[in-house]
């Protein structure tokens, strides 16, 4: 989403109790929670084999990763319907906002070489 855009009407807040706790309630909702700014972020960068860190805000981003949430669905059209409904609440009760809502499922990790 973008930053420094302002608190989300309360109504986007309370919409969200109501998807959470659904979710919650079914034993969809896994864990989740929202994020602050890039104001106090760290980013450790790895370039060419060195690690350099770079402290936060970062003037050249224009979208930030506001929170996250992860769920456990049975199928990935679910997912896919569930991740519809979310991005609707935001843009129903928060419509003057850019908001990208992002579904990725969780990887178990990469084969070892050679496996």
């Amino acid at each position: 989403m973008e930053e420094n855009i302002g608190t989300p009407p309360q109504s986007l807040f309370e919409a969200m109790d109501v998807y959470i706790g659904e979710r919650a309630a079914d034993g969809r909702f896994v864990d989740g929670g929202g994020l602050y700014g890039t104001e106090d972020a760290v980013n450790f960068v790895v370039r060419n084999g060195e690690v350099s860190r770079v402290d936060g805000p970062y003037a050249e981003a224009k979208e930030i990763v506001g929170g996250w949430s992860i769920l456990e669905y049975a199928t990935v059209e679910e997912a896919v319907a569930d991740q519809r409904e979310f991005a609707e609440l935001h843009a129903k009760h928060w419509p003057e906002v850019t908001v990208v809502s992002t579904l990725r499922q969780i990887s178990d990790g990469p084969e070892a070489p050679g496996a």
